[in-house]
């Protein structure tokens, strides 16, 4: 596919393998042939468990399993069914090589294969705006996407949005679908016919709606909705899994419509939703980013000012003010954590200067430290770097689709919300960075394009190590030593002071908690 093909993937292949051979797990294919290139070497899916009580599984955003309602099927000894199941057969006696790669795509998981194509695409949108002549900045604009500059600017605090909705809705779906399939308890159709060929990993879970249709129906929908500009290679993908679950031999055709209009039906609750959660306004307005700057004056405090030529708006003021999955926005100010120092303070001249040393004296590892946690433009971003460390642990614990899904949900949703909790602090105190109290320090990165307390590295890493660490106990110890080394690859960086990595782990272990809690009263364990 064209996307999976051109997209830079700087982090995936290398941490995934890496994470792979640290876990012990083998036989991973590279490629599936010469129809589909796939950026990622995933195994063929194993289930340690179908998770049958799924559909009971407590909610996030549906009031219940059959909020959307799906009809009985045909009874499997119907002629509607014989005719389903006649069109199988006849479509696995004349496979293609193209069809037989597109099956070995998807035997590795809709749920890992649509996280890494969401990850593709947020590294082809993480692109910040170039200056008009005049010195101003263009807006990308969702209501006219293909305009230069394109729609969106995926930056982390979109990202993290992005992967939150679409996680969380497959999630929801997902559980959906479990209810039903349960509840009809139709047979696949290999199950039902020997002669159909099971080509896909079998499970002996209903097929009734299809799960591979229900995760198409969604990522369709809310991919598009975060990535507009994406739409062609989204609708391939889509149309790609609806055919391989059905000529695999583990759906028939009313098994993937009853799935496809499921998923598209909870994918528009939350397209409602996110018309309404304040994104629209969370870039600000001038009178806005003036406001900012005057309350930090009047404290006494140095103000942020962008250090961009020309100068850039400041990136999502009013993220903070975003709706969150499991946090209430006072609790977005209850994690909130004290000021940083004075900008005057000695403790403030102090840090500085570790900052300057650290940049000035920096070492080889060190600034593969920094190289690796860069997470810049054309990356997936510090939540997607997230979300990829996370696959290897899914696919070892041979998690059902159900259940993966539920990782990543888990996962995105306190990322989601660290990324608020984050951005509130950011402007609440409007801290500069460490080049801007002392011009001297050159940076080895990008100078982020908003305040320095709290690193947002920090806020990410420590809720995604904490919500992880809770799921996957025998990699927690790993997943801390991750966080901090990503905090602290600011500081080597020469963006971020030693506070704003101390504090950021801290709020961010309180975000991960939320998740965390939510995690051991929803039924799943």
């Amino acid at each position: 596919m064209k996307i999976l093909k051109t997209l830079p993937v700087r982090l995936s292949i290398g941490t995934l393998l890496m994470a792979f051979a640290a876990l012990g797990v083998s036989s991973i294919p590279t490629g599936c042939g010469k129809d589909i290139s796939t950026t990622e070497p995933l195994p063929t899916q194993t289930f340690s468990n179908v998770d049958a009580n799924a559909g009971s599984w407590k909610m996030i955003v549906l009031s219940g399993p059959s909020q959307i309602p799906v009809a009985a099927p045909a009874a499997v000894n119907s002629a509607t069914y014989a005719s389903e199941i006649a069109q199988i057969k006849s479509d696995q006696a004349a496979l293609t090589d193209a069809q037989k790669s597109s099956i070995t795509y998807w035997s590795s998981g809709g749920v890992l294969r649509w996280n890494e194509v969401m990850r593709e695409l947020a590294a082809k949108s993480d692109l910040p705006p170039a200056p008009n002549s005049d010195g101003t900045y263009p807006v990308p604009s969702a209501a006219n996407p293909f305009a230069d500059p394109q729609y969106p600017f995926s930056n982390p605090p979109y990202a993290a949005r992005a992967y939150s909705y679409v996680s969380v809705a497959q999630f929801e779906a997902l559980k959906a679908a479990w209810y039903f399939k349960y509840l009809y308890k139709r047979p696949s159709p290999s199950a039902v016919d020997k002669s159909v060929q099971s080509l896909l990993p079998s499970s002996g879970i209903p097929s009734y709606p299809s799960e591979d249709a229900v995760e198409a129906g969604v990522n369709s929908v809310l991919l598009t909705l975060m990535f507009p500009t994406s739409v062609d290679e989204i609708n391939a993908k889509t149309q790609e899994q609806l055919m391989v679950a059905r000529i695999s031999g583990r759906a028939t055709q009313s098994d993937v419509d009853a799935g496809f209009a499921l998923g598209k039906s909870v994918a528009a609750i939350f397209t409602a939703r996110a018309g309404t959660d304040g994104m629209k306004a969370a870039g600000g307005t001038a009178a806005v980013w003036q406001a900012i700057t005057d309350r930090t004056i009047a404290t006494g405090q140095i103000a942020w000012i962008s250090q961009d030529s020309p100068a850039r708006p400041p990136m999502l003021p009013l993220f903070g003010q975003v709706k969150g999955w499991l946090m209430a926005p006072t609790d977005i100010v209850a994690v909130r954590p004290g000021p940083p120092p004075s900008t005057s303070s000695a403790q403030m001249k102090t840090e500085t200067a570790e900052v300057k040393a650290s940049v000035n004296n920096i070492t080889g590892d060190q600034l593969a430290t920094v190289l690796k946690w860069g997470d810049g433009a054309s990356t997936p971003t510090p939540p997607g770097h997230w979300d990829t460390i996370a696959v290897p642990y899914i696919v070892k614990a041979g998690q059902s689709e159900v259940r993966a899904a539920r990782t990543f949900a888990l996962l995105n949703m306190a990322l989601h919300d660290g990324a608020i909790a984050c951005w509130d602090t950011k402007y609440f105190y409007d801290n500069p960075r460490p080049s801007q109290l002392d011009p001297s320090i050159k940076t080895q990165i990008a100078l982020p394009n908003f305040p320095s307390y709290v690193s947002g590295h920090s806020v990410f890493s420590s809720a995604a190590a904490t919500v992880l660490g809770s799921l996957f106990p025998d990699g927690a110890s790993y997943f801390t030593q991750q966080a901090q080394e990503a905090g602290m690859s600011r500081l080597y960086a020469g963006i971020h002071y030693r506070s704003d990595i101390t504090a950021g782990i801290q709020e961010g272990q309180q975000v991960g908690n939320y998740a965390v809690r939510f995690a051991a009263t929803d039924g799943a364990n």
